[in-house]
């Protein structure tokens, strides 16, 4: 990792602790002359999801639909925003963990309806 400073070619890790943006790191620039400390996210790149229609066509997998359809279902009723966003958040750790690309929007159907009803 180069240092945003000085662009010196080593560094240390000082400490390391996971975050809401991912894997958080401090590190310490090695040069002498420098010795700056900076931080650095590790991210985990998401593979693309497609959905599968009814009708057969390929649709890029978006979290904010299923985000806007469970506010809807959830619109009148006393559910936290919180609670909300970690059962959307739930739902598609689920369907990563398929490690399947493609998906059909009925198992989406599905696996949300079966989140509503808990």
């Amino acid at each position: 990792m180069d240092c945003p400073y000085c662009s010196y070619t080593k560094s240390k890790v000082t400490d390391k602790r996971s975050s809401p943006l991912g894997i958080r790191r401090r590190r310490e620039c090695l040069n002498p002359k420098c010795k700056k400390r900076f931080t650095t996210y590790e991210v985990i790149e998401k593979s693309e999801l497609y959905i599968i229609k009814k009708d057969g066509r390929r649709e890029k997998f978006e979290i904010k639909k299923i985000e806007a359809g469970v506010e809807r279902a959830f619109e009148k009723r006393p559910v936290s925003k919180d609670k909300i966003k970690k059962m959307i958040q739930e739902v598609e750790e689920t369907l990563r963990k398929r490690g399947k690309k493609e998906i059909k929007s009925s198992s989406i159907g599905d696996l949300v309806s079966r989140r509503l009803g808990n």
